[in-house]
């Protein structure tokens, strides 16, 4: 049965949204994305090397504030997320109440995840520059230890993107059967949705087809959402202009 089944047919009413809330929201949306993109990307993505924790070890040790930046950036993401969340309920709402919540309600478990998790950054960071730990640890049990660190941190990121993956299934479904949406968007946004969904499944249960796929996975979610974003930003349509 496909989420759509699950939905009474009717005419959704226009939307409350106001052209002003769209354009704040995709720019929180598009904020999200390039945070995003610099945290895992260009931090994470320059000093972690796969498989090699003293390499790892060496290269946080060496640019601890860049690793904090990273971080930083996450939980500015997270902060992002909380506007987002509240005008795509109340854009979704009027489609259908009940799916608009869970999916509002799978977000911000999400996003709860997400911030519980970055914890695992700040010990990586302290297991490789704090001189205490390194009085009573031995080198190669601090750095391996990081690199634990480092991957429960991608592994909890994997698990609050289940949350995320589903949510963004049902709105792209709410968006397709909005009236006043176009349609496109609601199907890039449920593609996003499943490629989060396989990436985090392959993660999860297939750890190495998930390196495989990992980051082609994910471009159809990069580039769902960035559609998504781009049209809060500068899209008019008449969800974005009746009040």
């Amino acid at each position: 049965m496909t989420p759509s089944a699950l939905l009474p047919p009717r005419a959704a009413p226009p939307s409350a949204v106001g052209l002003r809330e769209l354009r704040l929201a995709g720019l929180c949306y598009l904020a999200i994305i390039a945070l995003g993109l610099f945290s895992e990307g260009v931090v994470r993505g320059s000093l972690v090397v796969p498989g090699d924790a003293a390499a790892t070890a060496a290269r946080i040790a060496a640019q601890p504030q860049l690793w904090r930046l990273g971080l930083a950036a996450d939980v500015l993401m997270q902060v992002l997320d909380l506007p987002v969340i509240v005008m795509l309920w109340r854009l979704l709402r009027p489609v259908n109440e009940a799916a608009a919540l869970v999916a509002t309600g799978l977000n911000l478990v999400q996003t709860a995840v997400l911030v519980a998790n970055r914890v695992q950054l700040l010990a990586a960071l302290d297991l490789v520059t704090s001189q205490t730990l390194a009085a009573t640890l031995p080198p190669g049990q601090r750095e391996a230890l990081a690199m634990l660190a480092v991957g429960l941190h991608s592994q909890g990121f994997g698990i609050g993107l289940v949350f995320f993956g589903v949510a963004c299934v049902v709105r792209g479904v709410l968006i397709a059967r909005s009236g006043v949406l176009p349609r496109v968007l609601g199907g890039l946004l449920a593609v996003a949705g499943l490629s989060y969904l396989v990436n985090s499944g392959a993660l999860l249960l297939a750890p190495t087809l998930a390196q495989r796929l990992f980051p082609a996975v994910l471009l159809p979610a990069l580039v769902g959402e960035l559609a998504f974003a781009l049209w809060l930003t500068a899209g008019r349509s008449p969800a974005a202009v009746r009040r």
